[in-house]
């Protein structure tokens, strides 16, 4: 009598050679592989260099006051920081694809750093304005260049990407929370400047760590050293730069993120001014500014479950609503703790919105043209860090500095509508050779 055969229990089966998931289907523990190492290293690197961004970011708020009584300038011409900064993350912005074709990803992302070495160096010696206004600008440059490469990388992560920009966007949250404390110990000191020594030191650290993680290679290079295969390629004739222009999507994401990041540097470099003069704050209320860039490191990644609960798209809108309550807080209700724990949750809900819309980009974009897209999102983006908190300084040196929340609550309403008219996936049948009819949405 034949017995019949029975498969072994699945730790008894024979191992294949092709079967490479087999921890995976046995829920055995698995080891970090090196190419596993490379993929933190390479984040960690991205992620310091994120921090100086936050960090710098952060900075101006608890100076300004004392940067005004050094140069005895009122509040629109010390906003001229703010433009001058502005010229350079525009101009940034504009030669960073057409150079990353030429120079590629890992020396652009160096080259950034570089800027910001530069910049530092030249606002530590206190320079005369005009001066100080350059190395703004040189440091706007440099800036634009590594957001722009750090969030096109990230962005082309296979393993978890949504989370890993989260973590990004985070440690950016980090760098501005950090800031503000050392700058508001420098601004009541005789040699104030010397607060961008410190600044000088942390740039330092993150071109020696691009340059040692990164070794100027492509992205296509580097993406190869973590087992990621190379981005898509398009066969449009025309220059990348070209099609990146003429898509309608990238414009509005871009402008969505210039708004956001004009109303995330607008709070932390003016509040602190505003709570001075109508809260009547002391010396220590630099440290609100902290709690606004505390918040948003902790939305970014505190929040990200919500994210994927409700939905990236969805939540944002919800985010955007709670943001403009919590400003009418600050704006009506005449309390300077109340009004200081209303700005950090402003900064918890405005915190994971910047991450959402690069993951957002990513579903809605041509890949073969995503790492220069987010590129240019980015880059353009953060001129609104310059922009905004200019405007911000011009009316409250022609109506007050009570101008502000009326202003802010207005960008917040703005971006609830430029969010709506942002597509919530891709066009149909968008592959490489048709990019010619993508590249037909021309604003």
């Amino acid at each position: 009598m034949n017995t019949p055969v029975r498969d072994p229990p699945d730790a008894e089966k024979q191992v294949l050679p092709g079967d490479v998931n087999l921890d995976a289907k046995l829920n055995l523990p698995q080891e970090d592989t090196p190419k596993d190492y490379r993929v933190h290293v390479q984040f960690a690197a991205l992620c310091w260099s994120m921090f100086l961004a936050g960090w710098n970011d952060g900075t101006t708020g608890p100076l300004l006051p004392r940067i005004q009584e050094v140069y005895n300038v009122n509040y629109t011409v010390v906003s001229l920081l703010f433009v001058l900064a502005c010229v350079g993350f525009l101009s940034g912005a504009f030669i960073n694809i057409p150079l990353t074709e030429r120079l590629g990803f890992g020396k652009m992302i160096v080259l950034g750093s570089m800027f910001q070495v530069i910049a530092y160096a030249l606002q530590s010696a206190a320079l005369p304005f005009p001066a100080f206004l350059i190395a703004y600008t040189i440091n706007g440059i440099g800036m634009a260049f590594q957001d722009a490469q750090a969030n096109g990388y990230v962005a082309c992560f296979q393993n978890d990407p949504e989370t890993k920009m989260g973590i990004l966007h985070a440690v950016y949250g980090l760098g501005a929370l950090c800031s503000p404390l050392v700058a508001t110990q420098f601004a009541y000191l005789p040699r104030w400047s010397f607060h961008y020594l410190t600044s000088l030191g942390v740039a330092l650290t993150n071109t020696i760590f691009l340059w040692a993680v990164f070794r100027l290679k492509t992205q296509d290079d580097c993406l190869a050293e973590i087992g990621h295969p190379p981005g898509e390629k398009g066969d449009n004739e025309h220059s990348t730069f070209r099609q990146i222009l003429t898509l309608k999507t990238v414009h509005l994401l871009a402008f969505f993120i210039l708004v956001y990041v004009g109303v995330e540097v607008t709070i932390g470099g003016w509040i602190v001014t505003y709570v001075i003069k109508l809260r009547n704050g002391g010396k220590t209320s630099g440290y609100i500014s902290s709690g606004f860039f505390g918040g948003l490191t902790l939305g970014r990644v505190g929040l990200l479950w919500v994210n994927k609960k409700v939905g990236e798209r969805r939540v944002l809108f919800v985010y955007s609503f709670i943001a403009i309550g919590l400003e009418l807080v600050v704006w009506l209700v005449p309390s300077l703790i109340g009004g200081g724990v209303a700005v950090s949750l402003v900064g918890v809900v405005l915190g994971p919105m910047y991450p959402i819309v690069m993951n957002h980009s990513s579903r809605i974009l041509p890949p073969w043209l995503l790492t220069g897209s987010i590129g240019w999102i980015a880059g353009f983006g953060q001129a609104g860090s310059a922009l905004f908190p200019f405007i911000s300084g011009a009316l409250a040196n022609s109506v007050g500095i009570s101008s502000l929340q009326p202003l802010l609550v207005a960008m917040m309403g703005f971006m609830i509508v430029l969010w709506a008219l942002v597509p919530s996936g891709r066009p149909p049948k968008t592959t490489p050779q048709s990019t010619t009819d993508a590249t037909t949405e021309v604003i």
